[in-house]
């Protein structure tokens, strides 16, 4: 081998695999034991804080009007406590909000997304509506193609009729009884 290889290559390890092994799962048993500890203490600080706060309720021997009351104070006290779990959701969501903010500034300000260079692109009317209408754009920017095509040979026939006719048909067509004419002619007063 060549001194460059050697210097790309990684060391070999001092340590045998089944060495590593053991380790590793030694480490493994050394977390999970933290991990039952943490759970224990918690569980104990949340008994310890309920103790402290909720105080045990002996309700043997009170009359009817001294239950009624004590039910009332722990309703008011159930009420404070759901005021204030409120608006600790509230602090908690408002928080997330602001962190995702924060790490999008972050983002931005850390110059990830530099923005190109915008440049010049020549682009046909066609392709540009293909681009902004996707899938929906058929249709050619040629409007030529698009219009009707009429025969020339029936618009010069219709120009010698009427050409004579333009007095008469002026006279006739004019008033209610002109649009009466056009209106059956078309075909509506069937």
């Amino acid at each position: 081998m060549s001194p460059k290889q050697n210097a790309n290559a990684k060391p070999k390890s001092k340590i045998s695999a089944s060495r590593k092994l053991s380790l590793k799962i030694l480490l493994l048993q050394r977390a999970m034991d933290d991990l039952e500890q943490e759970i224990n203490a918690r569980d104990e600080q949340k008994v310890r804080y309920i103790g402290d706060k909720l105080p045990p309720l002996q309700t043997a021997g009170l009359a009817t009007e001294e239950l009624q009351k004590l039910c009332k104070q722990l309703h008011v006290k159930i009420d404070v406590v759901d005021e204030e779990r409120y608006d600790c959701e509230a602090k908690v969501i408002k928080n997330g909000k602001d962190i995702h903010e924060l790490k999008l500034k972050v983002m931005d300000l850390g110059g990830k997304f530099k923005k190109p260079a915008l440049r010049k692109v020549r682009v046909s009317a066609e392709q540009m509506m293909q681009a902004l209408l996707g899938s929906k754009h058929k249709g050619t920017m040629d409007l030529r193609s698009n219009l009707k095509s009429v025969k020339k040979e029936e618009k010069k026939e219709e120009k010698t009729d009427d050409v004579g006719d333009w007095r008469k048909n002026v006279e006739a067509m004019s008033g209610m009884e002109g649009r009466k004419k056009m209106f059956d002619a078309a075909g509506g007063g069937q």
